[in-house]
């Protein structure tokens, strides 16, 4: 059961639905959207996206406990005259279900920190939450559940146990982090950076920094803006609001700025942070400067939110990686790096730099296609095959069609081994044929390429 009761009355009055049949219920212990995860006494919101309508699984709902449901206005509620529950009708039941998560969230006085930024949404979020358990109990997202659907989810969990949470926030579109600010109301805002992730979406990066840019709009006067001041779009963003402007970075002098950074064998990151008016040494589970940047994001948060240094490092000494993030792995006599969640260039080119400074011995960069591109696609790629020349990567193998430009532009800089595969298969292949003992290998592209299976298959080649 949930650790939240609507009564029939406060759902009306959140949502201003309208009754449109009573049974008996007057309290319901729980909302959700998934007729998998119901329990006795919930209430069920019926949401329709492009394929799924969940008004058909209205009976399905009441079967596994559900005594009350909210529809759209326009269901032809006499298709479940005969299912005992109680429903309430809405304009959008989407709407109805953000709703309901605001109204809960309102109830409840303590720290809510947003994040977003192109790239390093998901570690920073969680690195965030690792820092700030060292002081505190964190609710935070589950995975990257970061939209329209997921925040009010993870906004529904609050309860009184809790005295901070950490929400992410992705978007698609102008307009779309105010949307989900408007929602959770945050009392502090991170971003990260400004990427050309969503280029096809959004056209420009002065589009996508204004997109990004809501977040710190969204800051009330008595909150904190946490702002990289590496960045040349999010440093700028202290404009934007009347929000305290916290800044966090390696190059530029901030609040929050690490120096004598080191990567050590075991896939960690050691460095020196200035915190305030401290300076301290710290651990981070994960190699990267990328993610040297989204630790320094969090530890800006536990500064914000009155943490010591000792509680800071208490709570990232918990933060285990989540998996296909620059995760590090051995096999056999090799050395795989593991990012092929998600690819952008920025975070490509951040990958490729961080290769050459953990590789020992050879560099082989595996890389898939990296999508909503738009009219800088080929560029993209072809910047990122450049630069695999530049850095002295040894091997350069690539899957997808987009890749084609990476593979043209590495043999132009002086790639002595590129390999163009048409399958994760034929990658497999060419691995097994050319790797050599202590080789580093980086798996990249976009999350719809799904690089990670080739190491699957490497892996079951190396048994």
């Amino acid at each position: 059961m949930a650790n939240y009761q609507f009564s029939l009355t406060q759902v009306m009055q959140a949502t201003n639905a309208i009754l449109k049949k009573l049974t008996s219920a007057s309290v319901f212990g729980g909302v959700t959207t998934d007729t998998r995860k119901i329990e006795e006494g919930m209430l069920f919101i019926a949401l329709k996206g492009e394929n799924f309508d969940g008004h058909d699984f209205i009976a399905d709902a009441a079967k596994k406990g559900a005594i009350g449901a909210i529809v759209n206005k326009d269901y032809d509620i006499s298709l479940i005259e005969d299912i005992d529950i109680d429903i309430l009708a809405v304009d959008d039941t989407l709407k109805a279900y953000q709703d309901l998560a605001h109204f809960w969230r309102k109830k409840f006085n303590i720290p809510v920190i947003a994040i977003t930024g192109s790239n390093g949404k998901t570690t920073t979020k969680d690195l965030t939450a690792a820092v700030l358990s060292g002081k505190y109990n964190v609710l935070k997202t589950q995975a990257n559940f970061n939209n329209e659907i997921g925040l009010p989810m993870t906004l529904l969990q609050l309860d009184g146990s809790y005295d901070v949470a950490v929400v992410e926030m992705g978007m698609r579109g102008l307009g779309q982090i105010k949307e989900l600010t408007d929602i959770a109301k945050p009392t502090m805002g991170v971003i990260t950076n400004v990427g050309e992730t969503h280029m096809e979406l959004l056209g420009s990066m002065e589009n996508i920094a204004k997109a990004k840019g809501e977040m710190a709009q969204a800051i009330e006067i008595n909150g904190n803006v946490i702002l990289n001041a590496d960045d040349e779009f999010v440093s700028k963003m202290n404009r934007l609001t009347k929000a305290h402007a916290i800044y966090f970075g390696i190059n530029h002098a901030g609040d929050i700025k690490a120096f004598d950074i080191k990567t050590v064998n075991d896939g960690k990151t050691e460095f020196d942070a200035i915190v305030g008016d401290k300076v301290a040494h710290f651990t981070l589970n994960m190699i990267g400067i990328h993610n040297v940047y989204n630790c320094l994001a969090a530890l800006a948060v536990g500064y914000a939110c009155g943490l010591t240094v000792e509680e800071m490092q208490k709570g990232l000494a918990t933060f285990k990686p989540t998996a296909m993030r620059f995760e590090y792995k051995r096999l056999a006599d090799f050395n795989l790096i593991n990012d092929a969640y998600n690819a952008s260039p920025m975070s490509t080119k951040a990958a490729l730099e961080n290769l050459t400074k953990v590789a020992k011995k050879r560099k082989i960069l595996v890389m898939g296609d990296m999508f909503e591109l738009g009219s800088v696609e080929q560029k993209a790629h072809e910047d990122i095959g450049l630069l695999a020349g530049k850095l002295g990567v040894d091997i350069v193998i690539t899957r997808g069609t987009l890749t084609k430009f990476t593979a043209e532009a590495a043999k132009k800089a002086g790639v002595a081994k590129v390999f163009e595969c048409a399958s994760h298969e034929e990658a497999v292949d060419v691995l097994k044929k050319k790797l050599q003992k202590e080789d580093t290998v980086l798996f990249k592209g976009s999350h719809g390429m799904h690089m990670e299976k080739i190491i699957e298959l490497l892996e079951k080649e190396y048994k």
